[in-house]
């Protein structure tokens, strides 16, 4: 799979890896599955991490709130500590653009990537989302051989400081800021460890 996670331009880029490793191919083969699937549950993403942290919340293209594997152009609506943005009803939100899948005799590979976007529950187009429209995020999980991995891509994370509302602004900067130096990097690295745990094979 190529040209899954997008050209670093501006503002600040994260990226996290995590992996598992086993004795044999048929093993790793059998946990991808697993991986895979846990991938998918959006909406369980939050009980993966392991401590408190945000919570995903997984809805169909019209905002409403749903249980089943992620599709192409749902939405996450994610809450995140502290106060929300007015234009995303308390919630930031991200569309998922798309999602790829691969596989080979000697490896398998599903990524997804979403992108700041409007709050579908409401009729203006401006993004409810700390960061501006031009970042993404791309989840990953494949299978290479013996080992099975979990990837975080973050590219071009710029603020979203030009909303119409200044308290918006003022919040966006500083959760942006937040996450450029670091703080973001916690949450996706226990989300990639949680999603490889051996031992959970539930919730």
């Amino acid at each position: 799979m190529k040209n899954e996670v997008p050209k670093q331009e501006e503002g600040s880029e994260m990226d996290v890896f995590e992996k598992v490793s086993f004795k044999d191919e048929a093993k790793a083969k059998a946990f991808y599955p697993v991986v895979r699937g846990r991938l998918l549950e959006v909406y369980n993403w939050d009980k993966w991490c392991g401590f408190p942290s945000a919570t995903f919340i997984l809805t169909d293209p019209f905002g409403k709130e749903i249980r089943r594997q992620v599709m192409e152009g749902d939405y996450f609506k994610i809450n995140i500590p502290g106060p929300g943005t007015t234009k995303g009803d308390g919630f930031d939100w991200v569309l998922v653009e798309w999602i790829r899948e691969e596989q080979s005799p000697t490896e398998q590979v599903i990524a997804i990537r979403v992108r700041p976007a409007p709050n579908p529950l409401h009729p203006d187009t401006e993004t409810a989302h700390f960061f501006k429209d031009k970042a993404t995020s791309t989840f990953k999980v494949y299978r290479k051989g013996m080992e099975v991995h979990a990837e975080v891509h973050g590219r071009n994370e710029i603020p979203n400081s030009e909303s119409a509302v200044l308290v918006n602004n003022v919040r966006n900067v500083l959760v942006g800021w937040m996450a450029k130096i670091g703080f973001s990097y916690p949450q996706w690295k226990s989300l990639v460890t949680g999603l490889l745990d051996i031992k959970k094979q539930g919730i």
